[in-house]
């Protein structure tokens, strides 16, 4: 049950959109969850990361499709543990980590991405945050970063912490910004600091074969 946590320098990299691409270079041997969802329209769910994840994999977006792979989903575009409390709720971690382990031994030989939610140190309740999920799953590490101006000081602040905690950093995707330097310039700048650890670029529009082939999977 081989898998790939997706985890953030920040929120609003990209992590959905490297997934799908990804998804969909597996033509079908790549599944997906993305247990908790901040920012959820209940009425508009065709636009939502689990409606991208499910078209992905080739699935309808349904009710059932959604409670799958995103059974926690919230309005409010905060961290999940603030956002279940605007709805008078409560996250259960020990809830999520189980869900994951189900999902990651269900998928068998598939390759399982399970996306977190923002960034690698995002709260996920109101003690543990996304890199504790990481570490409770025991998935290595896929971590997402935009090419914005500043990014190479969130990756690898981002890498440190991943590394601190005693994960494997399987790899980096640098997703492109709208705006921003040089989308290659950040891939080297960041490959030179971080020698042993595959930088891939993912230019805007362009698909997932390259870079799955890049990451070896």
């Amino acid at each position: 049950m081989p898998a790939l946590f997706v985890a953030g320098t920040g929120t609003d990299v990209g992590k959905t959109y490297v997934t799908a691409a990804l998804l969909r270079a597996l033509s079908g041997t790549g599944r997906a969850l993305k247990p908790v969802v901040s920012g959820f329209d209940e009425a508009a769910p065709a636009s939502s990361d689990p409606a991208l994840l499910l078209e992905a994999m080739g699935l309808a977006v349904t009710a059932d499709a959604l409670n799958r792979i995103s059974p926690w989903r919230y309005a409010a575009p905060l961290a999940p543990n603030q956002a279940a409390k605007l709805e008078g709720l409560s996250l259960d971690a020990e809830a999520v980590i189980a869900f994951c382990r189900a999902g990651m031994t269900a998928s068998r030989e598939a390759l399982t991405f399970i996306e977190s939610a923002g960034g690698i140190m995002s709260p996920l309740d109101d003690a543990l945050t996304m890199l504790d999920l990481a570490q409770a799953l025991g998935a290595s590490v896929l971590l997402v970063a935009g090419s914005y101006l500043g990014t190479i000081s969130h990756t690898l602040t981002a890498a440190e912490v991943i590394r601190g905690a005693g994960l494997n950093l399987r790899a980096i995707v640098v997703n492109e910004s709208e705006q921003g330097p040089s989308l290659q310039d950040a891939v080297n700048e960041i490959a030179y600091r971080l020698p042993g650890v595959p930088v891939a670029a993912l230019a805007r529009g362009e698909d997932g074969r390259a870079l799955r082939s890049y990451l070896g999977i």
